[in-house]
C-alpha cells in the first residue's frame, strides 16, 4: 500500500477543492483521519463493509462488538440510523454540534457490521467545520473510532504531523487541521430517556437537562 497523504485543511474555512479530495478517499473506501472538536478520528464510508473491517483491524477491535460512532452533519439524518424519543431528540438539539456521543436504539437501515446487527448506536455532531464538510459532502455518515495512543501518560495524538508519521503506512489519507484536543467526547446512554453518562468527556451533559 502507498503511503498516506497529508492534507492540510483550515479548520474554520475549509477549502473546498480539499474536502473533495477527502471525499473522493472516503467514496473509494480508504480510511481518512481527520480533526473533531476533541480528538482525532479513524474513520471511513459507514456503507463500506472492508473499510469498516479494515478500520477494526488497525485498531485491534472486534467489528461484531466495536463500539463505532457514527459522525453525522446534522440532526436530520439521525432518524435513519437511530430510535429517538421527542425528548431526547429536544436534549441532543440543544447539546450538538458538541462533545457528546449519545447512545441509541439502533434502527434496521444500520448497516450490519463484522456480520451482525447493531442493537445500539453512537451518534456524534462534533462542532468542527471539517469533520462537518466531509460528512455533508459525502452524503452519508462516516463511521469513526478515536486515536489512541500506547503511551500511558499521552492517551491521545494531538500533533496530526505525529499522527501522519505512526498511520501513514496504514491508511490512506490524514488531514491536518491543526491541533487536537486530548479530551475525548462525552458518551452518554440515552435508552430508556436515561441519559446516563457511560464516559466523562469533554462535554457537560447536565447544561442540557
Amino acid at each position: 500500500m502507498a503511503q498516506a497523504t497529508l492534507l492540510k485543511i483550515h479548520p474554520d474555512n475549509p477549502q473546498m477543492k480539499a474536502i473533495a479530495q477527502a471525499v473522493d478517499v472516503l467514496k473509494k473506501g480508504g480510511l481518512v483521519i481527520y480533526p473533531t472538536d476533541t480528538i482525532y478520528g479513524l474513520g471511513c464510508d459507514l456503507h463500506n463493509v472492508r473499510a469498516v473491517e479494515r478500520l477494526c483491524q488497525i485498531r485491534g477491535l472486534n467489528p461484531a462488538k466495536a463500539n463505532l460512532s457514527f459522525i453525522c452533519h446534522d440532526l436530520t439524518h439521525i432518524s435513519d440510523y437511530a430510535k429517538i424519543s421527542t425528548q431526547t431528540y429536544k436534549v441532543m438539539k440543544k447539546a450538538l454540534p458538541g462533545p457528546f456521543t449519545f447512545v441509541l436504539e439502533a434502527s434496521s437501515k444500520v448497516p450490519k457490521i463484522g456480520g451482525s446487527r447493531r442493537k445500539t448506536v453512537g451518534i456524534r455532531v462534533p462542532d468542527n467545520k471539517i469533520s462537518q464538510c466531509l460528512v455533508e459532502e459525502l452524503g452519508n455518515p462516516i463511521i469513526s473510532t478515536s486515536i489512541h495512543d500506547e503511551d500511558e501518560v499521552i492517551e491521545y495524538t494531538t500533533d496530526p504531523e505525529l499522527i501522519y508519521e505512526k498511520y501513514r503506512n496504514l491508511v490512506d489519507l490524514v488531514i491536518d487541521g491543526g491541533y487536537g484536543n486530548n479530551v475525548a467526547s462525552t458518551v452518554v446512554n440515552c435508552e430508556n430517556d436515561e441519559f446516563e453518562v457511560l464516559r466523562q468527556g469533554a462535554g457537560e451533559i447536565d447544561e442540557y437537562l
